[in-house]
């Protein structure tokens, strides 16, 4: 197990290159099944969630080889349609390989995902969209086990709620159904539109990605293509807290700038001066920020969930209150006690807001990572900190940035990476 050390209130300044996203890769990862032959992925991440994935793409049979941020998957030989408990539980996006595996062998069996503790994540919509394309499901003991009587059709799916992983999922069982499938209330994600990108380049037809509705006509088969995974949005945001946070100067190279159209108008609110040319950004930030007067989460276009733990951790060091509201998931305030251990001054007021009211300055301390993004949250109180701060149980932060450390050094941070025995 792994921890970081941090010397904080040091202002960063330097050139960032971005990493492919992460809730991109994964999806694709998982199409890859469905084409029967040489798949070729670029831009893609270096990070433990798609180890896991490379896991369970070999033990389905496939064979699979990461090198220098290319992946190449050969799926020709899948031979298994299940995915064992210790699997599975490596990462919660794993349920997305459900779709793919019914969609190429007419069954599954799989156990509930794990990862970051971030309250209930019920896969319901997921498992009712794909009933109604054809595939009976019994659920016992945490082991979902799927199979199709003939073959997959088309059907009309209303989402209740605009679900990435069930859009997910419902495309990937979609494109070698029989007939015409249609999402309404769909995901409109960037990643999601990645994912087509890369199913269309395939053979598959669909129309809609990035609209509240997606249509998708059935073929007969895919053919393997070369894909290039789109930057990941959340880490360009999160880097430009890290800019935000020190007073700091930064340029992110390899944005695409319309993916962070959600972002860019609040860090301007906090006095960041932000200069977009082609895919370059620069973010010059002022020595304090001023407050934000509220940050609520809310499905792509709107503020992504992803970054509410990073902005929280901005807004402990502002000039003024600033009010945050979560409105996706239930149990994404655990970073809370630990930046208020580091003096942040935090009100939270039931589940899904909090009052954060601005310190001058936060005092390094020993906090514990929690999951993924309040990792870098913690890690961006450290930044701005007086002092030492350690952050424990890293691991959380490795799932989905790469690297680091190391990137955070070239720009001026006093941050170390220490192992320790398990």
């Amino acid at each position: 197990m792994a921890k970081f050390i941090v010397d904080g209130n040091r202002r960063l300044q330097g050139e960032v290159d971005l990493q492919g996203a992460k809730n991109s890769a994964l999806p694709i990862i998982s199409a890859t099944l469905l084409c029967s032959g040489e798949s070729v992925i670029h831009c893609c991440p270096i990070i433990s969630d798609i180890n896991a994935s490379i896991q369970i793409l070999r033990y389905l049979g496939c064979s699979a080889k990461l090198s220098d941020h290319t992946l190449i998957v050969d799926s020709k030989d899948m031979n298994r349609c299940d995915i064992p408990e210790n699997l599975m539980n490596e990462m919660r996006s794993s349920i997305v390989f459900l779709g793919a595996i019914i969609a190429r062998k007419g069954k599954a069996k799989l156990y509930f995902p794990g990862g970051c503790e971030l309250g209930p994540r019920p896969i319901d919509l997921h498992l009712s969209a794909l009933r109604k394309m054809g595939v009976i499901i019994d659920e016992r003991y945490g082991l979902i086990t799927c199979r199709v009587k003939d073959k997959l059709h088309g059907a009309k799916i209303a989402l209740p709620f605009p679900s990435v992983g069930a859009t997910e999922n419902i495309i990937l069982s979609a494109v070698l159904a029989k007939g015409t499938t249609i999402i309404s209330n769909a995901a409109r994600e960037p990643e999601i539109v990645d994912l087509c990108d890369y199913l269309v380049k395939c053979g598959a037809e669909i129309y809609g990605a990035g609209e509240s509705t997606i249509y998708i006509y059935g073929v007969d088969n895919l053919t393997p293509t070369v894909h290039t995974i789109i930057p990941d949005r959340i880490v360009a945001s999160t880097l430009m807290a890290a800019s935000a946070v020190t007073g700091g100067e930064l340029i992110l190279n390899g944005i695409i700038s319309s993916h962070l159209d959600g972002v860019i108008p609040l860090f301007e609110e906090a006095g960041c001066n932000i200069k977009v040319r082609n895919s370059k950004l620069k973010i010059d930030s002022p020595n304090r920020l001023k407050p934000f007067k509220s940050v609520r989460t809310m499905p792509y276009p709107g503020f992504p969930t992803d970054l509410q733990a990073q902005f929280m951790a901005l807004m402990t060091v502002s000039e003024g209150a600033s009010l945050v509201t979560e409105n996706i998931w239930e149990n994404r305030f655990m970073h809370v006690p630990e930046l208020m251990r580091m003096g942040a001054n935090i009100n939270v007021h039931g589940h899904a807001s909090a009052i954060v009211r601005g310190v001058k300055r936060l005092s390094g301390a020993p906090v514990m990572a929690t999951d993924l993004r309040a990792s870098f949250a913690l890690v961006l109180a450290g930044l701005a900190a007086e002092g030492e701060t350690v952050v424990n149980r890293v691991y959380h932060l490795d799932r989905g940035y790469e690297k680091l450390d190391e990137k955070l050094r070239a720009v001026g941070a006093d941050i170390e990476r220490i192992k320790e025995a398990d």
